[in-house]
């Protein structure tokens, strides 16, 4: 059935193709995540596998796709996923380009909760550390970003409405006593948890497991689940809360839901993956630019690409100094940070009026 002409200003069909082209990357990443590494196993190999012709490959060769590089592009493509999506609900829900998961505490309480966890773990919270076993530092930081979040929205919720901007405000203080609290953890650490702290901070998918994979499948499922609810209320919110609430959106609801559905999101994510910097704000800012800022297509656009984006950079993390691994953190960093300031600077970049 033949595409509708798009009547002037209508992106419909854009958003369309864009997603397109999204998948099709998203295949290309999955691919060089699998097929690309310091082992040994190259394309070749991967296509033998996926053809069916496994038994041309050792059993050491097959270890390695299934038990390595399968839970570690699985997880690349969640974490990458829900950091996106969240960063892109962010910055509909408070109407700032610049707005970013880590605006509502989550980054900042996961963290602190993460560095807890390795600080105290052989001390106060050493029966705790036993009782968990491997789960104990992503379980702490999951928990950790979901008090901070919980705690943040009580505060600026007032007579039933949560105010945008004393979440950001809130937000920033909450931030800041959790940054406070973390450095005074830093100083009691020794040389090995010192170490330990700083790769977690700089992200790093090694490690994966399906048991990961698992453990934070619910949480940006969720988030992934609820985009064709929260859509069209995002879409709504551009125009203002009381615009929206005359439109029929249950803003308070909305709020709350997205709040909730980021929280779960992102402390998971940092939990099992630890701090990843600007996935949440370079993939929806793109692809803003290509696709219009309607969420029917930026969100789902934005779980595409943020898989996307993150699989590729973990292969450039895995190869770039093999055999040696770089955090992934630092590849974020290292694309995002120039990007971001194009797009602020640009000439059709972010401007003041975008601004709250």
């Amino acid at each position: 059935m033949p595409l509708r002409p798009a009547i002037d200003g209508d992106r419909t069909h854009q958003g369309i193709f864009v997603l397109m082209g999204l998948v099709v990357l998203l295949v290309i990443a999955c691919l060089v995540s699998l097929g690309v590494g310091p082992t040994g196993v190259g394309l070749a190999d991967l296509w033998s596998y996926l053809t069916g012709n496994a038994d041309s490959l050792t059993t050491q060769e097959r270890v390695i796709l299934e038990a390595v590089r399968l839970p570690r592009t699985a997880l690349g493509l969640l974490v990458g996923a829900g950091l996106a999506v969240s960063g892109a609900m962010m910055q509909g829900l408070f109407r700032n380009p610049l707005a970013d998961p880590g605006i509502v505490g989550v980054t900042a309480g996961a963290g602190l909760a993460a560095v807890a966890a390795i600080v105290l773990g052989n001390g106060i919270l050493a029966p705790l550390a036993l009782l968990l076993g491997a789960q104990f530092l992503p379980l702490m930081a999951f928990f950790g970003g979901l008090f901070n979040t919980w705690a943040l929205y009580v505060i600026a919720t007032r007579d039933g409405r949560t105010s945008t901007t004393a979440l950001i405000l809130c937000g920033i203080a909450i931030g800041a006593l959790a940054m406070a609290l973390m450095g005074l953890l830093i100083f009691m650490a020794d040389d090995r948890q010192l170490r330990d702290i700083t790769f977690w901070n700089l992200g790093s998918l090694g490690g994966a497991t399906f048991e990961r994979v698992f453990s934070i499948l619910p949480f940006v499922g969720a988030v992934l689940v609820i985009i064709p609810f929260v859509a069209r209320g995002l879409d709504a919110l551009i125009l203002g809360d009381a615009a929206a609430f005359h439109m029929g959106i249950p803003v308070q609801r909305l709020k709350k839901i997205v709040v909730i559905a980021v929280a779960a999101a992102c402390g998971s994510t940092v939990a099992v993956a630890g701090s990843i910097g600007f996935v949440g704000i370079i993939v929806p800012h793109l692809l803003r630019q290509i696709m219009g800022p309607s969420h029917r297509f930026l969100l789902p656009g934005s779980a595409l690409g943020g898989g996307a984006l993150l699989l590729i950079a973990d292969s450039v993390a895995r190869t770039v100094a093999a055999p040696a691994e770089q955090p992934i953190g630092v590849i974020t960093a290292l694309f995002g940070a120039p990007v971001f300031l194009f797009l602020l600077l640009g000439k059709n970049g972010i401007s003041m009026r975008d601004l709250p």
